[in-house]
């Protein structure tokens, strides 16, 4: 690691929104980068314990628009970044019935309109593409043939390596505990191994994003961290799961799919939480149970291989939260992505790679992720 404390950006936290801002950054040039991370590794938090997906299905227009333009990115990457796409396209199925069922069938030919692959399916193809679903619960089925598992190491790699290949520095073990301003301006960050100063720096602290900016005296943004719980277990003998599609479920309110030869299950829960290393709840694992055993029984387990818990973290209107703060010039924010960070890192990265160089960004949502739009009038 070199002892050198001046820098073009630095960059706070080393999970994917940061990871993904620092390499649009080096691929645009700009090597003059630190990515700094208080954890001993990069994605300790969130990004490390996701459930590594790519589901194109979002009811809000904005995140469905970005984890579109991300999926398209991620399975065809550019080749600074990768030679091989990081979706395996399983699919995703994601089961309905009554008026959960209708709902599907008119949400279909918008998503179709909007770019995302997609098809109607029957019980019965449900049903033979997953065979451990119960009948009971599936009137019909919309099918992303085109999403299925993520390879988040593989992107998260990617990433680090673009930026080191251009000069560009990571430094693990280095809290950030202090932001520093002259004259107004955000000028750096104080850490126990002295002060670091940068003509930018990027609030990509994830849950304690908003920590960071009560730090710089920035906007005040509520960020909300919920917590989210995920087990893994055996697949029963009887199925071969391996190539199956994630079944992801609105009504039940519960995901599982195939994972390391076995199974992985969320309840999909949203527990509101304080930044924290995050731990699953016992409450939240018997509910996955419960939730799984409504929607394919035959696969609910009697011993879990892991169990873990993460945090997905929210600005108050649920958007994500990117541009300089409108108090404190020189501090950017890079937040409140809410459990969709790894689909929407390669829109979200370029975005702000273009407003930190340009001050100005061409992507259609940008206006919409502004942080003025928290600044008391």
């Amino acid at each position: 690691m070199s002892h050198k404390d001046r820098f073009e950006v630095i960059v706070v936290g080393a999970g994917i929104a940061g990871a993904s801002v620092a390499a649009f950054l080096a691929e645009r040039g700009l090597g003059d980068v630190l990515l700094v991370e208080r954890e001993e590794q990069p994605a300790y938090h969130a990004t490390g314990r996701s459930a590594a997906a790519l589901v194109e299905l979002n009811r809000h227009p904005l995140w469905r628009r970005l984890i579109t333009l991300g999926g398209h990115f991620l399975r065809r990457p550019p080749a600074w970044l990768a030679d091989e796409p990081f979706v395996d396209q399983v699919g995703v199925v994601v089961p309905a019935e009554g008026a959960a069922w209708a709902e599907l069938q008119r949400l279909e030919p918008t998503l179709r309109a909007e770019g995302i692959a997609t098809r109607l399916i029957g019980a019965d193809e449900a049903c033979a593409r997953v065979p451990a679903l119960d009948p009971g619960v599936v009137e019909g089925a919309l099918l992303l043939p085109e999403d299925g598992h993520l390879d988040v190491h593989a992107l998260l790699q990617g990433y680090l390596r673009r930026l080191t290949r251009a000069g560009g520095e990571v430094r693990c073990d280095t809290e950030v505990r202090a932001v520093l301003r002259e004259h107004g301006r955000c000028v750096g960050v104080g850490t126990p191994g002295g002060p670091l100063h940068a003509r930018w720096v990027v609030n990509a602290a994830g849950a304690w994003a908003g920590i960071l900016g009560r730090l710089a005296g920035a906007a005040p943004i509520t960020f909300q961290p919920r917590r989210r719980t995920i087990v893994t277990f055996a697949a029963p003998a009887a199925f071969a799961v391996g190539r199956w599609p994630m079944v992801d479920s609105e009504a039940a309110k519960a995901y599982f799919k195939p994972e390391s030869g076995g199974l992985l299950l969320s309840p999909m829960d949203e527990t509101p939480s304080p930044p924290c290393d995050a731990h699953p709840a016992d409450e939240d694992v018997a509910r996955a149970m419960e939730k799984l055993g409504r929607l394919a029984p035959t696969l609910v387990p009697q011993a879990l291989r892991r169990k873990w818990a993460g945090l997905r973290t929210f600005a108050p209107d649920e958007v994500p939260v990117v541009g300089e703060d409108p108090l404190v010039p020189g501090f950017f924010w890079l937040a409140g992505q809410g459990g969709s960070g790894i689909e929407t890192s390669p829109v979200l990265g370029q975005v702000a790679a273009d407003l930190l160089l340009d001050g100005r960004s061409a992507h259609e949502a940008a206006p919409a992720l502004a942080p003025g739009r928290f600044a008391t009038p």
